[in-house]
């Protein structure tokens, strides 16, 4: 079996792609990974195997329909996983960001269509229901972002549910909760605050802090993720939680007693211009469908995260002390 995994060298992509090239999900256990990255900022060779035998790395972007053309024909699956994907990022320059989630998931759906690809799954978020005072989202719940980065997520989604509709394409689409685990980008929150800490700078809360996510280990969200791309049905939605929300503040607490450090060590900045109170998902489908649950418990996660970190310094460094103009913060490249 030949999968095509779009965004491998990111966060999410390469937890995936490890866990596949391990062997860690039945029914996948030899098949060789095919990662196409174009190695934007958040992306990083490192975190993939770099001469593992089952595994084709192809440095190019989604975007690119001549590219697509050459690399997805003869791949048996797709998980697509590449997008733009930081809020403040898409306030301060959407234009990026609906290249990237909207027309390249159209690039690679139509790719995907013309190959014949047997089943592809797409990767979304929560965000693309906006906020929600009580209870849970289900999967039939009114799409209302509220960020450029979330429409563009949503805009995908539609994109991608067209092609199954029209095309006929066997896709399913997931919707997660917020992850976190090791190799993730340090603009993101935990690692932001992990690691501010770690060089003796102060976490930053927006706002009082009060606004609510719901979390999820990576490596949980990736067996959800392969548990669809095996068993899910075509032209649905799968919503995948966590069943740990929290207050930031209350994620700022349990970092600060990881890093044995005082709320002195707290900053309160300006709130975004769109910041979402609180997400929550329901994700009783997944649950009962492909008897899905989470395994990772929040406590043990956070602190191998802070240990990696903490271990780890020469990986997430170089980023941190990297200079960047607000003009620039969107599409620096790192081949």
């Amino acid at each position: 079996m030949k999968i095509l995994v779009t965004g491998g060298a990111g966060f999410i992509g390469s937890h995936f792609t490890r866990s596949l090239l391990d062997g860690r999900y039945p029914g996948f256990e030899d098949c060789h990974v095919t990662v196409i990255d174009k190695l934007t900022y958040a992306s990083d060779r490192r975190s993939l195997p770099a001469r593992h035998p089952r595994l084709t790395f192809v440095y190019g972007d989604i975007c690119d329909g001549a590219l697509l053309a050459e690399v997805v024909p003869g791949h048996d699956a797709v998980a697509h996983f590449a997008a733009e994907s930081h809020v403040d990022r898409s306030i301060a320059d959407p234009a990026p960001f609906f290249e990237t989630n909207v027309m390249g998931s159209h690039m690679l759906m139509a790719a995907c269509a013309r190959a014949a690809v047997g089943r592809v799954v797409h990767v979304s978020t929560d965000e693309v229901y906006g906020s929600i005072t009580d209870g849970s989202w289900t999967e039939r719940c009114l799409l209302e972002p509220n960020s450029p980065y979330a429409a563009s997520k949503a805009a995908s989604d539609c994109v991608v549910r067209s092609y199954w509709r029209t095309f006929d394409v066997d896709v399913s689409i997931t919707r997660c909760a917020n992850n976190y685990g090791p190799y993730q980008h340090v603009e993101k929150v935990i690692p932001r605050f992990v690691t501010s800490l770690l060089t003796g700078g102060d976490i930053t809360l927006h706002g009082d802090g009060s606004a609510v996510r719901e979390w999820l280990h990576v490596d949980d969200h990736c067996r959800a993720i392969a548990l669809v791309l095996e068993k899910g049905r075509a032209g649905e939605v799968y919503n995948i939680g966590g069943d740990v929300e929290l207050t930031n503040q209350a994620l700022a607490e349990q970092i600060l007693r990881l890093a044995g450090a005082g709320w002195d060590r707290v900053r309160h900045v300006a709130d975004r211009a769109v910041q979402d109170q609180r997400y929550s998902l329901d994700f009783t489908k997944i649950r009962e469908e492909l008897d899905f649950a989470p395994r990772v418990r929040f406590v043990d996660g956070l602190t191998e995260v802070f240990h990696w970190y903490r271990d780890n310094p020469s990986w997430w460094m170089p980023e941190r002390e990297e200079p960047r103009p607000a003009a620039a913060l969107v599409g620096a490249g790192r081949p």
